[in-house]
């Protein structure tokens, strides 16, 4: 291989990886919503894998309840997680073309997994 062509591949390569940090640093800033108990809990994540906000209905709020609430609460928060990942994988898929990019291909490594 030429070093031209070795320079021109380190380049195009260089150039992915800075697209790749600022599709990633833009997908961060996007948020995912879920919901359980028909809509009485709701967690928001965002794409750099933290819950944003959670809201809860008053109806849904019984002392003699509190795990149906606790695992209304864990279902709403994984699920709102699950799907800010997911959202994180289609940018980067959009910008690799479905390609997994050795050290950067799993971004489940920014969700703690």
């Amino acid at each position: 291989m030429s070093k031209k062509m070795l320079g021109d591949m380190m380049r195009q390569a260089q150039k992915l990886q800075e697209e790749m940090m600022k599709t990633q640093e833009e997908a961060k800033k996007k948020t995912a919503e879920a919901t359980a108990g028909g809509g009485m809990v709701t967690v928001v994540a965002s794409g750099a894998g933290e819950l944003v906000s959670i809201s809860i209905e008053k109806d849904v709020v019984d002392p003699e309840e509190v795990e149906m609430l606790q695992d209304l609460v864990l279902a709403a928060s994984n699920e709102a997680l699950r799907r800010a990942q997911e959202l994180v994988n289609e940018e980067m898929s959009k910008l690799t073309g479905g390609l997994q990019v050795p050290g950067l291909g799993n971004l489940g490594n920014m969700f703690g997994k």
